[in-house]
């Protein structure tokens, strides 16, 4: 069996969105002949931890763990936050640029002393161990996953170093991502971002990246050789038997920062209750996973919140039961410059349950290509309130009538987005590097 050497910041007891992709793709990569070495942090500042996750690690694999050092003692101490709170991801909290001097004052620190990201100490203690490990213990291809990017760093020296096959594997862009204006950069720290992050993209044997328009953004910056391979659903037999909520449940699951706040859906619901009194009566919303202030404020502007479930956090498998559960899962895409390129890894899970989804967001960027390529939902732009009060009196019609299912136009065109096809796929691109 050839062996890949997947180096990963997030890995489990690590939760939330960041661990899934690789998590999956090495739990299925031995059944087509590659066995995942993971190398990664063994104290990691984790936003988020599940460690029902653990379960998800395959027997095949070989898990090398590294202590990190992070800022976040320092940046903690400095905020008075306590010890046990912990920081988001990106080193950018929502509302933070509002706060105090100290709060920018941190932001601009991270920014520009930094780069590319808050674990950057740990590029050449990784370089130096993985060098002797692999002295020992060789692989055919090494595999960097970002954000955060200083993971794509430690490849690069491995691979001016060995001459290892790398592929530079983005779920998420560097300089174009949503937060890249709020880390108020200099000059000279915006042109080091752009000078690594081309670095990288040339340097790389492939670059694979989970959208489309995501790849046309790292085409544009240098990248040669490139590839999307999407994220995807996982196969769970929990769903068995499982019945939707009485109430007409609109469910979302996962993080709702600011920029994906949207207060025209919440008016367009508020409305909605005002004129509908058994659209009122029926109504549920549940919102599973970290809330941003300005959502709870935006529910309590528009009467809302009596209608307002919250559960902070929750394990993953237990998520996956509430998706099901829900008659309408709600995906809210961040409202920012790269809208169009955002491909959450939560659309693909919310495929596999099956519900219908109301996704708010462009309406020709790559989320919208999934929902009309698989039938599985609606999307609808951030501003246009009319069309989210149609679909929304839609859905609730067709929940009445006891007839309300996901439009999926045939389950091949979602088995694509398994977590095992898309191993097989990767495990074809790994093949080709190595020449099989």
């Amino acid at each position: 069996m050839k062996r890949v050497l997947i180096i990963t910041y997030y890995w489990p007891p690590s939760g939330g969105s960041g661990v899934q992709r690789w998590l999956k793709m090495s739990k299925y990569l031995p059944e087509f002949g590659w066995q995942p070495v993971v190398y990664t942090a063994e104290n990691a500042e984790y936003p988020v931890e599940d460690y029902s996750l653990e379960n998800d690690v395959c027997k095949e694999a070989v898990v090398l763990k590294q202590p990190i050092v992070e800022p976040y003692t320092f940046y903690k101490k400095f905020l008075g936050i306590k010890k046990e709170n912990r920081i988001k991801a990106g080193f950018i909290n929502d509302g933070e640029k509002k706060k105090g001097w100290k709060e920018s004052l941190s932001v601009w620190i991270r920014g520009n002393f930094f780069v590319p990201d808050a674990r950057c100490w740990w590029i050449r203690p990784s370089v130096r161990y993985l060098l002797k490990y692999l002295k020992d213990e060789p692989v055919d291809v090494v595999i960097s996953t970002g954000p955060p990017h200083s993971m794509h760093l430690i490849a690069l020296k491995l691979h001016e170093k060995t001459g290892i096959p790398w592929v530079a594997d983005f779920r998420d862009p560097w300089t174009e991502i949503d937060y890249y204006q709020d880390l108020k950069l200099t000059t000279c720290a915006n042109h080091k971002h752009h000078r690594l992050e081309r670095k990288v993209l040339t340097s790389a044997d492939e670059v694979v990246t989970v959208g489309w328009n995501m790849a046309d953004g790292l085409k544009r910056l240098g990248a040669n050789k490139l590839s999307v391979i999407t994220n995807g659903f996982d196969t769970e037999p929990v769903l068995n038997n499982q019945k939707q909520s009485e109430k007409f449940s609109i469910s979302h699951i996962g993080i709702i920062s600011s920029s994906r706040n949207v207060p025209v859906f919440w008016k367009a619901v508020s409305e909605l209750v005002l004129e509908n009194k058994d659209f009122a009566e029926h109504l549920e919303l549940k919102l599973i996973g970290s809330i941003d202030t300005s959502v709870k404020n935006s529910l309590d502007e528009y009467n809302l919140s009596a209608y307002t479930v919250y559960i902070a956090q929750m394990p993953h498998s237990e998520v996956v039961i509430e998706q099901y559960k829900s008659q309408v899962l709600l995906l809210l895409i961040n409202n920012t410059p790269n809208s169009k390129v955002i491909l959450t890894g939560k659309i693909f899970e919310y495929l596999y349950s099956c519900r219908p989804i109301l996704a708010i967001g462009p309406e020709d960027g790559d989320t919208a290509k999934i929902l009309a390529e698989t039938g599985a939902g609606t999307i609808v732009d951030f501003e246009n309130k009319d069309k989210m009060k149609r679909e929304l009196i839609h859905l609730f019609e067709m929940y009445k009538e006891g007839k309300l299912q996901s439009d999926i136009k045939d389950k091949e065109s979602i088995n694509k987005y398994s977590r095992r096809s898309l191993s097989e796929e990767y495990a074809k691109l790994l093949d080709s590097l190595t020449g099989c």
